[in-house]
């Protein structure tokens, strides 16, 4: 591609590109959306896995929520293959107990809901309930560094943008202030 052609991505090749790409390394909208019920359930007893789920598609419908998890999964096909350099490699591929930049990534999903989501985002990081257990339990040669952060981080923005949207209809407003 020449320097001078003006660069454009078709933004609906991305998130079907997101979309693929959860679905290749295991994980589905369902297991997104039973994490959301799970931390949602108590503050809302009638809410349903299909509003979860809703809420779920809302998030990964963010550019940026897409890039990250594009990004994330890349870096941990890439720990994979063994082709990151040393120590990364070994950081990633062990999931370094101190190596903090798969949280990192992850909150750049939670920054786009509020502090709801990062509140979420810990409680589930630290539980590993659901299908966030199976991506941390390290038993096959996938490697899920990022990617279990990362989905942690959805079922959390996901989270907060219900009780936002929620609140917003408590207070009889349409447009809540978190899309």
């Amino acid at each position: 591609m020449s320097k001078s052609k003006l660069y454009s991505l078709n933004s609906e090749s991305v998130a079907a590109a997101t979309k693929d790409w959860l679905a290749k390394r295991g994980v589905t909208r369902e297991q997104i959306a039973e994490l959301v019920l799970f931390l949602q359930k108590d503050y809302f007893p009638d809410l349903t896995i299909e509003e979860c789920g809703h809420n779920v598609d809302a998030v990964l419908s963010k550019r940026e929520v897409q890039n990250a998890v594009l990004t994330g999964i890349q870096l941990d096909l890439l720990a994979e293959e063994g082709k990151l350099l040393p120590p990364l490699q070994e950081m990633i591929e062990n999931d370094e107990g101190l190596y903090g930049c798969d949280e990192i990534l992850a909150l750049s999903i939670v920054n786009v809901y509020g502090s709801i989501g990062f509140t979420n985002f810990g409680y589930v990081d630290k539980l590993k309930p659901g299908i966030l257990k199976k991506l941390n339990d390290k038993e096959d040669a996938q490697c899920h560094t990022f990617l279990d952060d990362i989905v942690g981080a959805i079922a959390a923005s996901a989270s907060s943008r219900i009780a936002h949207r929620k609140q917003a209809e408590r207070e009889g407003r349409t447009t809540p202030p978190l899309d």
